[in-house]
């Protein structure tokens, strides 16, 4: 996998640091009675961390090119494979021979 293709746990930290730094520049500015009067700056730190988030998102989900083959087999041979075999005239005991029967 290349480094676009993944979220290092360096990056990871940082997220959850802007995460836990925009709650307490919240929590301050609601304390202050200024919740709403620093709008503009709020916005702006909201898209940082949303636009973060979305990047963590994506390559949390990401399928490398191998898991991708695999999940394609699976759900091809998923497509190919029928529960229903024919047992005989007795289905409710398919391990016994014709002749048990």
């Amino acid at each position: 996998m290349t480094p676009d293709e993944t979220y290092d746990p360096k990056r990871v930290e940082k997220l959850v640091e802007m995460l836990r730094a925009l709650a307490q520049r919240i929590m301050a500015l609601d304390a202050e009675g200024r919740l709403l009067g620093d709008s503009s700056a709020l916005l702006r730190e909201l898209g940082d961390i949303r636009s973060e988030l979305f990047h963590y998102e994506v390559r949390l989900t990401f399928d490398s090119p191998e898991v991708a083959e695999h999940r394609r087999i699976v759900e091809e041979a998923g497509r190919d494979w029928s529960p229903e075999v024919d047992n005989g005239p007795d289905e409710e005991e398919p391990w016994r021979k014709p002749d048990d029967r």
